[in-house]
């Protein structure tokens, strides 16, 4: 018979070794949530091949593949439905994740550029109709570059950065229904730019990049409110290579 100290030893050791064990599993619980550390995109996404001069978009959400259509000089007429949206409301209520994107792969351990002459439809009743451009890891962790219509009716740049939650960060009152735009990164740093005139360009935002070595860009057109819009996009290109200034965007 094993001496009672033994036995409330071993009792001891079986309850530390359970504890520790639950404790680990409820870590890798919490690491796994992290939005920054997974890439659901891959599974979010189906394939597609859709390649134009100088981008290939091989993966679609929400149909994307199915709502573009491409004339001979590579303009890209982009259809979306009513109400549909990419956005994570801190406050949950205007959270929506249905709006049709077309992404194409990038190699994040690499500078890269992504540009696009983008025409929105702007209509009385298109609230926050807008173009857009992407980086994409999953639903979770992205950033989205819109040519917005506002409230008022203005057309506006915002930059939307999701990570768990979305901010929301409303730039220039642009004239016009079509700018020139751009997501740059020389693999420390992210930035977006906007031009009139594919010369001049406005830095509107710029933070670390916190990405993973592989991460997708892409294109998308938004209708949140109204039933149905269709954005123009142009001259879409995707080079591993960065702005050399990345206050002046060139």
């Amino acid at each position: 018979m094993k001496p009672k100290f033994l036995i409330y030893c071993s009792l001891y050791q079986i309850i530390l070794f359970s504890a520790c064990n639950n404790i680990s599993k409820e870590n890798k619980t919490v690491e796994n949530t992290d939005p920054t550390t997974k890439d659901s995109a891959i599974v979010r996404g189906i394939p597609c091949d859709i390649k134009l001069s100088r981008i290939h978009f091989t993966k679609s959400i929400n149909g994307a593949d199915t709502l573009v259509k491409i004339n001979v000089k590579e303009k890209m007429l982009f259809h979306v439905g009513e109400k549909k949206d990419y956005f994570s409301d801190p406050n949950n209520k205007l959270s929506n994740n249905s709006a049709p994107i077309l992404l194409s792969k990038v190699d994040n351990t690499k500078p890269f550029t992504l540009t696009a002459k983008v025409s929105p439809e702007f209509t009385k009743s298109g609230l926050y109709n807008a173009g857009v451009l992407y980086l994409y890891v999953n639903d979770s962790f992205y950033q989205k570059f819109c040519f917005e219509q506002d409230e008022r009716g203005n057309h506006r740049i915002v930059t939307v950065r999701t990570i768990g939650t979305s901010d929301d960060n409303n730039h220039d009152i642009v004239e016009g229904k079509t700018v020139y735009m751009k997501i740059s990164s020389d693999t420390k740093t992210v930035a977006s730019y906007y031009s009139i005139d594919n010369k001049n360009w406005q830095m509107v935002r710029l933070y670390k990049n916190n990405y993973p070595s592989e991460i997708w860009t892409g294109i998308s057109a938004q209708c949140p409110v109204d039933k149905g819009t269709t954005s123009y996009f142009e001259d879409i290109s995707l080079e591993q290579k960065s702005v050399k200034d990345f206050r002046l965007g060139i």
